[in-house]
Formats: structure tokens, sequence, C-alpha cells
């Protein structure tokens, strides 16, 4: 009996780099049992809705999975999610309404500087926690007649005390040396006010590891200038995700950069922080570094934490030694090269 995981093969260029990041895991020599879970495309032509009910129950099931990323139209409008109970979801896209569906709250993005690869930020080493229940993301608004829209920028006590101390608790796990709590709370004094506030009471009750914040706009220009100020950031829903795609670009490639989703009970999503680029969806040439590294996430959160890193290792030294190079990244090999030369790294180094 294998290690239950659930997979979404996702669109664009998600079914190729899913099936390298798995090649990848089953090199560690653990058994797994890969359970197909059907959404977006799939849940449409088997269920007739992109995020259905019965792949939601499945998902709380497995309470792991691999997610590749799923194409989300812009202006498309809002997905409607019904439950058994008669209620309905609203949500602002499909990405939103998988996380908030099953309770996710907290999406980790550790980013890190790959020698050979990164130049003048090969020493960037970033574990951004990104809260994704709420901000702007929640899909509170409306149009003013045709003249003006509305949004919401929500923030609950519930939430910015929750992901901020998940984040304390990553640093403790993972051995990080510090907490940055990023905000804007001279301009938006409630919202971010508040994060920031709760942020400072979970920190009070951490005193073992060193605390401070910083605007979002000092944060991006310090994350270019001097990277060496973070190490592990907790932000709200909007900031974090234009945090971690900043980090990766200063690496070298969004194709770089791994995440995961993480909510209550065990239960981990681990997917890459770049889209489904169906620009080159099936030319077998998108790099599946992101999600190989979600894939070592995801065994580091189950507890796995030596097959994690003979996982990331053996990564950092195919990038680093530019044994396998997609385009992004300046060289001519595919896709399944980059996993197999992974795979190769894994075989030899437990030589």
């Amino acid at each position: 009996m294998g290690i239950t995981v659930g997979v979404v093969k996702g669109n664009g260029i998600g079914p190729e780099i899913t099936e390298a990041t798995l090649h990848v895991l089953e090199a560690t020599g653990l058994s797994f049992d890969w359970v197909p879970v059907a959404i977006g495309d799939e849940g449409v032509k088997k269920y007739g809705h992109p995020l259905p009910q019965e792949s939601v129950k499945l998902l709380r099931e497995v309470k792991r999975a691999i997610k590749a990323p799923l194409l989300v139209d812009k202006f498309k409008g809002r997905l409607y999610c019904e439950h058994e109970d008669g209620s309905v979801g609203v949500y602002p896209s499909l990405n939103n309404a998988i996380r908030r569906e099953l309770g996710l709250y907290v999406c980790p993005r550790p980013i890190k500087g790959i020698p050979g690869i990164s130049g003048n930020y090969e020493k960037l080493d970033v574990h951004i926690m990104r809260e994704i229940t709420e901000d702007v993301y929640s899909g509170i608004e409306h149009m003013i007649g045709d003249y003006a829209a509305e949004c919401t920028k929500l923030t609950t006590r519930l939430a910015a005390i929750r992901v901020a101390e998940y984040a304390f608790q990553y640093a403790r796990q993972n051995g990080r040396k510090r907490v940055s709590c990023v905000h804007k709370a001279n301009a938006v004094s409630m919202a971010d006010g508040l994060f920031l506030s709760c942020f400072r009471e979970v920190a009070a009750k951490n005193p073992d590891i060193p605390s401070d914040d910083f605007m979002v706009d000092a944060s991006a220009y310090f994350m270019a200038k001097c990277p060496e100020k973070f190490d592990v950031i907790v932000a709200a829903n909007q900031y974090g995700d234009i945090l971690s795609d900043l980090a990766a670009g200063l690496v070298g490639s969004l194709g770089l950069a791994p995440g995961a989703n993480v909510g209550p009970d065990g239960l981990i999503i681990a997917e890459a922080s770049h889209g489904a680029a169906p620009d080159i969806a099936g030319k077998g040439i998108a790099n599946p570094i992101a999600l190989i590294l979600s894939g070592a996430l995801l065994l580091r959160e189950m507890g796995y934490r030596k097959e994690a890193g003979q996982v990331e290792d053996a990564t950092m030294r195919v990038l680093s030694w530019k044994k396998a190079m997609t385009p992004d990244l300046g060289g001519n090999a595919s896709t399944m090269d980059v996993a197999r030369a992974i795979a190769h790294e894994m075989r030899q180094a437990e030589r």
C-alpha cells in the first residue's frame, strides 16, 4: 500500500510538468498511489462543473495532492459552487474556489537563489507565507453603473492570527531565524493595521524568534536591493502573491518558484507559483522545476524530510551544473530531460 496522493493535471503545460514531477518523486523510492482528481476542463467533462463537489470531497479524503496550473480567464466573472445543504459559494476564480472550498488558508512559497543561475541573487533565500482566504481576492466587488468599480479589502482577526501562527511554527520547524510582516498600515490603516496588530500579538507569544515588519513598497525595494533582510515573510493575499513572483524573477524564473496550500487536519495541496503557459503547451519545453520542488515541499510537510531533501539537493545540482536547462533558463532541454536528470542525480547520491 503506497502513499495516497491526489493529482490535478491542470491545463496548458500542466500535464507535462505533472508527469515530470511524479517521475522525480517516484525516484525517492517511496511508493505512491496516484489518485486522479477531475478539476478544470476534466471536471467539466466528467461532472459538468470546473470544481465539482465530488472532486472537493475526494481531496478532503486523500488530504494530500499535487496540483498543476489551471487556466484562469480574465474578466470571466465569478464561479458558483453549490453545496449539498443548498448553500452556494461564490468565488472570483477557480484557484480561489479550490482554496476556500477546502479551507486552505496559507500558501508557503520558499524561493531560493541558485549558484550559476541567479547572478547577484544566488544568496536570496526567502520563505513567503501568503494568507489565501481574504484580502482583495475575496471577490467582494461590484460595479457602480458603468463608470466605477468597487472592491472590498477584507481582513479578519481569525485569518490574520492563523497565518501569523503558521509562519512562526514554520520558522521554528525549518530552522529559520526571523519572521517579517509585510503590510501597508500607514495607508490602509484599518485592514492592514489589523493584520499588523495580529502579527505583533502572535510575535509576542514567540519571543524565541525575532520579528519585524516592513511596508510592502519598501519590501519590494529591499527584496531587489538587499534580500538578505528577509527570512520568513508573512503577508496578506495580494502582497504575498506579488512578492513571491518578484522573488522568483530575481532568482531567474517563475519556473523555479514552488508553493503549496495548507489547511487544517494535515490537508495540503502542492502547486507551482506560475500559471498554465498555454502558449508553450504540448511542446515539451516547459520548466518543471517549480512543481518538482512543490512536490518536495509536500513530502516535507508530510514528514518525509529525508526524501524531500534528496529531491531539493538533486534539483540544485542539476541546475547549478547546468545539466539540463529548459529554454526559459537559456538551455534546450525538454521537460522530461530535466526530470530524468534530477532522478539520475538522486540515484547517484544514494550510491
